[in-house]
């Protein structure tokens, strides 16, 4: 079968013929939907060298976002039909941990000694015509489009925890939402937040076609430049966000959420673009917190599939065939998507 490997540090992938897997014990083979590309990828072969994070170590297929049908289970695995969708939770820990036992292997205590971070990280992803996944980390998609589904896994899931962790700050009445960086993830986000809460949602980006599309799902726009920080004080009345959301994380995004965070708010940075700030007692609004997150708990996951399902969130994808795998990467790379791209290996 064919599958998009990443082959070695601060090299492209390439398309390469591997063998077609077989399920082990607890394991279910999926003939692939939709597999998205991420900018976590790029960062990975572009960006990354050996010995950065545990558990990355070339060869291995590329991919973290898939969805697929049932075509085979492993020995021990029962309750799933040839031919059903599903939905692929990516993150893989030890499974015994306090928590992993929560659901949240993206914060395993033994990531540090485990051969791999996940599906697509460490482990054969889904930027191949099948891919092998341990049952439990499988979320029925019933109906639902599997190929606009694969994104879900990472570009709704890590909003998503986001914002439910925030929540305190937003399920109040008058409360207030900055969404910064509206690409894949951001418009995902302004989504959420108008299903989950009542908030007044603010989206801010450089790109005039991004806001347009958040304008259109219910945010307030402020572009970036000049007077951006007394414009979205201004539309919270002088009080500053109660909760904020970067998806960008450099440096000029952190300090932006920073000068419009209202007293008690929340920054959450969930761009790992690696910006570096300063802090001190006279930086920060008294009780205001800066965190950050990183993706989600398959508790989640199953949540997230349920507003997909009830048509809450609607991912932005851009299909391409497996013959266009490669091309799509580069359009990532390049920053001429304008959606998510989601490879269809069986397309």
């Amino acid at each position: 079968m064919r599958a998009v490997r990443f082959t070695d540090w601060k090299t492209k992938p390439s398309l390469k013929e591997v063998p077609k897997p077989t399920p082990g014990p607890g394991e279910v083979l999926l003939k692939v939907a939709g597999a998205g590309a991420c900018h976590s990828d790029v960062a990975i072969y572009a960006d990354f060298e050996a010995g950065i994070v545990h558990g990355l170590d070339p060869e291995y297929t590329l991919g973290h976002e898939n969805s697929g049908w049932v075509e085979e289970v492993g020995e021990g695995v029962t309750g799933f039909t040839k031919g059903d969708a599903y939905l692929v939770f990516g993150p893989i820990g030890c499974g015994h941990c306090t928590a992993c036992s929560r659901g949240q292997d993206t914060y395993c205590e033994n990531a540090a000694t485990n051969p791999y971070q996940g599906i697509g990280l460490g482990r054969d992803g889904g930027m191949a015509e099948y891919l092998t996944v341990p049952a439990r980390n499988l979320i029925p998609l019933g109906d639902a489009d599997p190929v606009a589904a694969a994104p879900l896994a990472d570009a709704a899931l890590t909003p998503y925890h986001a914002m439910k962790l925030s929540l305190p700050q937003l399920n109040k009445g008058g409360a207030t939402a900055l969404v910064i960086g509206l690409g894949g993830l951001g418009q995902i986000a302004v989504q959420i937040i108008k299903a989950l809460t009542g908030a007044t949602v603010i989206a801010t980006d450089m790109k005039p076609e991004a806001m347009e599309l958040a304008a259109s799902r219910g945010a307030i726009t402020v572009p970036g430049g000049e007077g951006q920080v007394e414009k979205i004080r201004e539309i919270t009345g002088g009080r500053g966000v109660d909760a904020i959301f970067d998806f960008v994380g450099i440096k000029p995004t952190i300090e932006l959420g920073q000068q419009t965070m209202a007293q008690g708010g929340r920054l959450t940075v969930v761009g790992i673009a690696g910006g570096v700030v300063e802090w001190s007692f006279f930086t920060n609004p008294y009780e205001a917190v800066i965190t950050n997150t990183y993706w989600g708990t398959i508790e989640d996951l199953h949540e997230v599939v349920k507003m997909y399902q009830a048509g809450q969130i609607v991912p932005d994808v851009q299909r391409f065939t497996m013959d266009q795998a490669l091309e799509a990467y580069e359009l990532l790379e390049s920053g001429k998507l304008s959606a998510r791209a989601v490879v269809m290996p069986n397309e």
